[in-house]
């Protein structure tokens, strides 16, 4: 009997470890901070996947509504729009930054204060639709940061006004 309960407890184990995406490497994951009556903000990171996965659904405790975004250029105009999933191919750092894909966290429940630590949950999905949560801590820059100003400085400078 022992060995039929560990045959099966070893089984289990197997198929539960088979059934986890493939693992995501997150790099530099912050947040912008807010100013009084902010009510969005966004979040950015580099994600590096082992194997083929997407990112299918993203959720903050921070806020009411959470989605994937893109910003593109359409003809002369820089648009923005939900994505409904965001492909991380193997092997290749996908960026999450100002002016391209980002975490949209929308409906803040509060401000979000320079230094404040913000979770995000990411829901990952294989290529074979089995899918897994990774949670990740982002730290808050204050709005005046260098680097994550630097992108928006950039692209503002392209404007003709």
């Amino acid at each position: 009997m022992k060995k039929i309960i560990i045959a099966t407890l070893l089984s289990l184990t197997a198929s539960a470890w088979a059934q986890v995406p493939a693992n995501v490497e997150v790099k530099d994951a912050w947040v912008r901070a807010t100013v009084a009556q902010q009510k969005t903000t966004g979040a950015f990171m580099q994600l590096t996947a082992q194997a083929d996965t997407r990112v299918v659904q993203v959720s903050s405790p921070i806020a009411g509504v959470v989605e994937i975004h893109e910003m593109a250029m359409d003809k002369d105009v820089m648009k923005m729009r939900a994505v409904p999933a965001l492909p991380l191919p193997a092997g290749k750092a996908v960026e999450l930054k100002p002016g391209g894909y980002h975490v949209m966290l929308m409906d803040l429940k509060g401000p979000v204060k320079a230094g404040d630590v913000v979770p995000v949950t990411l829901v990952l999905e294989s290529k074979d639709g089995l899918r897994s949560t990774l949670e990740v801590k982002a730290t808050a820059r204050p709005l005046g940061n260098a680097a994550a100003a630097a992108p928006a400085a950039a692209a503002h400078g392209q404007h003709k006004h």
